[in-house]
């Protein structure tokens, strides 16, 4: 059990820590990567007490409910001995930045299994998000401003290990539907080989 201490101790112990060790605190969530909620700090009970003092914003005032840290467990359980779902979260995120810089979408490069796709007008992407969900059936949230620079507002596309090519095939119809009918610019399409 952790011990209870005052500010003025807790704020000594928690700098003293600090001084002494370069090492981050492990901080991570238990959302995306189990399929759960919530998240947690692992840490000395004198670094847990100082954030529950100083940054209580951090802490909700109620515990996770059973079910969902049984759930959470059995996650963590799972994919200690699985690699079959990151390897394949990875595999689709790379397809779908192919299929869609193929397509002469405007993907943003980078090394996560984000895709952020820019479309560079705060109205243009509400709409883009509006059009996608309305007329084909398909929910992207739309980065703006102050999210990302005035300029460089995206669609923000996170495949999962479970979109089959047929469905990345439709979202990149459906992008190239709504880009034609709000005039945004597209880049070369990539040709077929024959």
């Amino acid at each position: 059990m952790p011990t209870r201490c005052t500010r003025s101790a807790c704020t000594a112990r928690a700098a003293a820590a600090k001084r002494s060790t370069k090492a981050r605190w492990p901080v991570s969530t238990l959302a995306k990567a189990f399929g759960c909620l919530g998240g947690y700090i692992a840490a000395s009970a004198v670094l847990c007490d100082a954030v529950r003092s100083y940054a209580p914003g951090f802490i909700f005032t109620t515990a996770l409910p059973p079910a969902i840290c049984a759930a959470a467990t059995a996650a963590i359980r799972h994919l200690k001995t699985s690699s079959f779902e990151r390897e394949r979260h990875q595999e689709r995120a790379a397809r779908v930045k192919a299929v869609l810089n193929a397509a002469g979408l405007p993907v943003m490069p980078n090394d996560t299994h984000i895709v952020p796709v820019v479309v560079g007008e705060p109205e243009k992407c509400k709409t883009a998000t509006d059009l996608l969900l309305a007329d084909h059936g398909i929910y992207i949230q739309p980065i703006n401003y102050p999210t990302v620079p005035r300029g460089t507002e995206r669609l923000r596309i996170t495949p999962t290990p479970y979109h089959q090519d047929a469905l990345i095939d439709a979202l990149a119809e459906a992008l190239l539907d709504v880009w034609e009918r709000l005039d945004l610019p597209l880049g070369k399409r990539a040709v077929a080989a024959e």
